[in-house]
């Protein structure tokens, strides 16, 4: 927990995932004066193939990197962790037809949980990470806030986060921009200074994500259609679409119709039919609130009275978005929004916020209909 101790007496061990930010991270650390040593993890090994989850590049890069700094380097495999926690349940709510996110489950289960454990088994007072967000303290606990990198701020994948997980963490990148860590790992001449950074899966990467998919699920094609009951063609499983998609969806042009982008509008699972429109605001897209399930708070607490005024983010940089919370209780929440919002995913987080205080987020259960 953070303490009245100098940086010199405080041993932090960090995630070194290969990429720049962590690396620089890292370097940030040192210059401020702590016990620096670093942790790389192993979180994925079905399919383990070159070219998708990198994960031995990786770990030169990383091992590059503590020599450079001088640092130690531990190394683990969490892959039965990530399995049991984040991946089978990625599995079971595609399976429901919702789309999941597991960069928020991936930081709750994995990097501030099994990695946080195992740093305080070592001997560490706290770890750290490359993310983009800032910690402080004050009476109340402790706060999760934006960064200075408003493109890069990562506080909407980490709203799931306690107290005791705040207390042990640090991020040291919060007052910098990306520019900034990328020109400073030039300065330092680190191997990984004009690296990618990681999309894709947490811990997984990038690959053709229905085709992975479709090694876990069932495929079980169907009709496409549009909203008036127009046959398009054949999707591949609905579980492989997300609602407001626009690529990947596998019809060409449409006789009689306009020439305009199609994108998801819903999933009829009785009927195992997509439903597709062309309007990027169609009714079937916009929604005034939701629902939504499991709320989680940052301080232990929900707001003292409702409704309660915020803001929110429905996906990872939008906008914050003015909103209400009607009511919300330990099993889930409804939220009003200021103006309609597009494509609200079941599965996806909403994510709140006073100012740039995270306050903590749910996961969404559905859309409320406009008319």
């Amino acid at each position: 927990m953070y303490t009245g101790s100098p940086p010199s007496a405080q041993r932090i061990i960090i995630g070194l995932s290969g990429g720049v930010d962590s690396a620089v991270a890292a370097h940030l650390l040192i210059e401020q004066g702590y016990q620096v040593e670093a942790l790389f993890m192993k979180n994925w090994e079905e399919d383990d193939r070159v070219g998708y989850c990198a994960a031995a590049a990786d770990l030169a890069d990383a091992q590059a990197v503590a020599q450079q700094l001088g640092i130690r380097l531990h190394t683990v495999n969490f892959a039965t962790e990530y399995w049991d926690r984040v991946f089978a349940e990625f599995l079971s709510e595609y399976q429901a037809l919702r789309t999941p996110n597991p960069d928020v489950l991936c930081n709750r289960e994995i990097k501030f949980a099994a990695f946080l454990d195992y740093a305080l088994d070592l001997g560490a007072d706290a770890i750290a990470t490359g993310h983009y967000a800032r910690i402080t303290q004050d009476a109340q606990g402790f706060h999760l806030r934006l960064c200075a990198d408003a493109e890069k701020d990562q506080t909407y994948f980490l709203h799931l986060l306690n107290q005791a997980q705040l207390a042990h963490a640090r991020f040291p990148l919060h007052a910098h921009t990306k520019p900034q860590i990328r020109a400073i790992a030039q300065q330092l001449g680190l191997k990984n200074a004009t690296k990618k950074d990681s999309t894709g899966i947490c811990f997984i990467g990038e690959r053709r994500f229905r085709d992975f998919l479709a090694h876990y699920l069932p495929h079980s094609p169907g009709p496409i259609e549009t909203a008036e009951g127009i046959h398009l063609g054949e999707h591949q499983g609905l579980a492989y679409y997300t609602l407001g998609q626009r690529q990947g969806l596998g019809i060409g042009g449409v006789a009689h119709a306009r020439e305009a982008a199609w994108y998801v509008a819903a999933k009829d699972q009785t009927r195992n039919t997509l439903i597709l429109v062309q309007d990027h605001q169609h009714p079937l897209l916009m929604t005034s609130g939701l629902d939504a399930l499991q709320p989680h708070w940052i301080a232990g607490t929900a707001p003292a009275a409702f409704p309660f005024s915020c803001l929110a983010r429905l996906r990872h940089r939008q906008p914050l978005q003015h909103c209400d919370i009607l009511s919300a209780d330990d099993n889930g929440c409804q939220v009003r929004f200021a103006t309609p919002q597009r494509a609200v995913t079941p599965g996806q987080s909403v994510v709140f916020y006073r100012d740039d205080d995270c306050l903590g987020g749910a996961v969404i259960e559905r859309g409320w209909r406009n008319h």
